[in-house]
């Protein structure tokens, strides 16, 4: 039954063909007849035509047969058939021109008639087969990839893309060719209209982002990919995709991306990351390379947030050897596990144990030798090393000391200490520490082959104990969110800027210095709150309560990125400042000074801690609140 459906069609398809001919064959005679007679035909070729009209059409259609023109498919008409048409029209011509001269001879045939039909058939019968060539290749074949773009939208997620930029190229890219990713975009948005009406992997651009909510276009999400966007830029953009009450994501910003590569993997949530601005850190990666490139480098506290961070940025400058020393086993477990995971085939040693055991310290040192040392472990929990400020002491202070003393004993080439900005003027212990521990390193610099540096800088969004995650696990419990003081502000930078930019100033240093990083304007914590709940689809006040619990022991309203006596200048990186008349003591002094400091911390007494802190640092304050609560015990009781 198929074969004789397709027998049939195809002979019903030769007969459509076979009628076309005859039509064009008639419309050629007919229009050279015209252009001969300048379109006023005489009388008497009028009333012989019908004798012409027999002749010339079974002359040409014999030939048509002859050469074969009804065998081939006309869709797939190549070079070969239009030369077949015109051997078929020449000798369908010649034909004619024969057939006349045996039956009439030819002085009543205009012979230039013959020569105007001749081309025109022959155009005519190009024209045709071209024509359905044109339309299989492209109208049917346009209708196929409708079809199959039908299906392949069908069962997928219908994305619509906010950027038309280098990101945007990339994910669309990635989705075009991996067909394994249930993801489709069916439109791209973008602010800059010359932009519009082009398309980017056939995909179109529609319009600009304020249109959004007035597309009548099927999509599931939306995509932000404006990787360099302005926080005033991304607040606008969220407001309108809130609008439209479609889900939405975001790619990082490019400091958030080791390798650079922006794909579907790496898109995530927005976060107070992108809401605070999202400027792409410029970094001099030639100067890094120059002093981890092939060396061994320590990280302490390789599992903290700015551990990690330095961990996973030094991978890309492939040094001969990560050192990996954490306290927290936990930790310890999950950057080791990152880094046999990385694209990055480095040799890592991870190390469990504390900068306090300087023994250890010492077979740490004397079995790698390491060049670079980032001492980022500390404890840095305001309120709660209030609460416990001896053991501040030991970490943040003793546990320095002793990693000074190997880095010297082992001639290390570079040491970068990872300082806060509540070193400045403390009022805190968790401050006053990291002061002494900036003071160790700038007076062992004095007389020492080792560069000494350290780098200060306000909150890093997102680490431990901060103040984001802190009302993010507010918010998931329903609220309410408490805050200290609604007029209380701070710095706030990404972890992973924070880290590029420690990687850079360890670039820098010569032995001694002091930088600050540009951490912009300090922003409200009550805004931050404000935007979280926001961002978590809630309105505050309505579905989140905002409670004011007053300012913790330790806290500042404000916080400060230099001391009275210190003078910020440039040092040609825009986001890197330098600390002037920053100044050293004199190292055996300084021992002698901060061994009073531990030495007050073995016997675990508030009152004692605190004196010792202010002798050596005129410009702590402790709390007052504070110190009255703790003077009244100890936490060990002498009775």
């Amino acid at each position: 039954m198929n074969r004789m459906n397709k027998t049939y069609n195809k002979s019903r398809n030769i007969f459509v063909f076979f009628l076309v001919d005859i039509c064009l064959v008639l419309g050629a005679l007919f229009i050279a007849f015209l252009l001969r007679f300048d379109f006023s035909i005489p009388k008497y070729i009028i009333e012989n035509l019908f004798t012409y009209i027999p002749v010339i059409l079974f002359a040409k259609l014999t030939s048509f047969f002859i050469f074969g023109l009804y065998r081939g498919m006309w869709r797939y008409t190549s070079i070969s058939d239009f030369i077949s048409i015109v051997q078929a029209s020449s000798f369908g011509s010649l034909l004619s021109l024969a057939i006349f001269a045996l039956l009439y001879g030819l002085s009543g045939f205009p012979k230039t008639v013959l020569f105007i039909d001749y081309a025109l058939c022959t155009i005519f019968l190009g024209v045709s087969r071209a024509s359905i060539r044109i339309y299989f290749s492209n109208i049917s074949s346009g209708a196929k990839r409708i079809n199959d773009q039908n299906r392949l939208v069908k069962g997928r997620k219908k994305l619509i893309m906010i950027g038309a930029g280098g990101s945007a190229e990339r994910i669309i890219r990635e989705i075009r060719d991996n067909r394994g990713m249930k993801f489709v975009v069916v439109g791209i948005l973008d602010d800059d209209t010359s932009k519009t009406g082009a398309t980017i992997h056939s995909v179109p651009i529609l319009g600009s982002i304020d249109e959004l909510p007035n597309f009548n276009i099927p999509f599931d999400e939306i995509i932000i990919c404006l990787p360099t966007a302005t926080n005033v830029e991304m607040r606008r953009i969220i407001a309108i995709c809130k609008s439209v009450g479609k889900p939405y994501r975001t790619v990082p910003a490019y400091s958030e991306l080791i390798d650079g590569k922006v794909s579907m993997k790496s898109v995530r949530k927005v976060s107070m990351v992108d809401l605070l601005g999202r400027k792409e850190v410029e970094l001099d990666r030639s100067s890094i390379s120059q002093y981890i490139y092939g060396k061994r480098v320590l990280v302490t506290g390789a599992g903290g947030s700015i551990g990690s961070e330095l961990v996973r940025n030094c991978l890309t400058f492939d040094p001969d050897l990560l050192i990996l020393l954490d306290q927290s086993e936990h930790n310890l477990f999950k950057i080791e596990k990152e880094c046999e995971q990385s694209k990055h085939p480095v040799s890592f040693q991870p190390i469990l144990g504390d900068i306090r055991d300087k023994t250890l310290l010492h077979r740490v040192f004397s079995s790698f030798n390491p060049d670079v040392v980032f001492h980022a472990a500390a404890y840095k929990h305001v309120p709660m090393q209030e609460d416990h400020p001896w053991e501040a002491i030991l970490t943040n202070i003793q546990g320095t000391l002793n990693l000074i003393d190997a880095s010297e004993d082992y001639n290390v080439n570079r040491f970068v200490l990872v300082s806060t900005d509540k070193a400045v003027n403390p009022t805190n212990i968790m401050g006053a520490t990291k002061r002494v521990a900036e003071k160790l390193i700038q007076s062992k610099s004095i007389d020492s082959n080792v560069k000494f540096m350290a780098v200060r800088f306000g909150n890093v969004i997102g680490s431990s104990g901060s103040v984001i995650p802190t009302f993010q696990e507010q918010i998931r419990n329903g609220g309410p969110i408490t805050i200290t003081n609604p007029n209380m502000q701070r710095y706030f930078m990404s972890i992973s800027e924070a880290a590029q930019l420690i990687l850079q100033a360890g670039a820098m240093g010569a032995g001694g210095e002091i930088y600050v990083l540009d951490m912009g304007k300090p922003v409200n914590i009550q805004n931050i709150a404000y935007e979280l709940i926001r961002l978590s689809g809630l309105e505050p006040e309505t579905d989140i309560e905002i409670e004011y619990i007053g300012m913790r022991p330790g806290e500042k309203m404000y916080e400060e990125l230099q001391t009275h006596e210190e003078n910020i200048v440039d040092t040609g990186h825009d986001k890197i400042l330098v600390l002037k008349n920053g100044q050293g003591n004199n190292w055996n002094k300084l021992l002698d000074d901060v061994s009073e400091i531990v030495d007050s911390a073995k016997y675990y007494d508030y009152k004692m801690v605190t004196q010792e802190l202010k002798k050596f640092i005129p410009e702590y304050v402790p709390d007052t609140k504070t110190l009255k609560q703790r003077l009244k015990s100890s936490i060990i009781d002498d009775n």
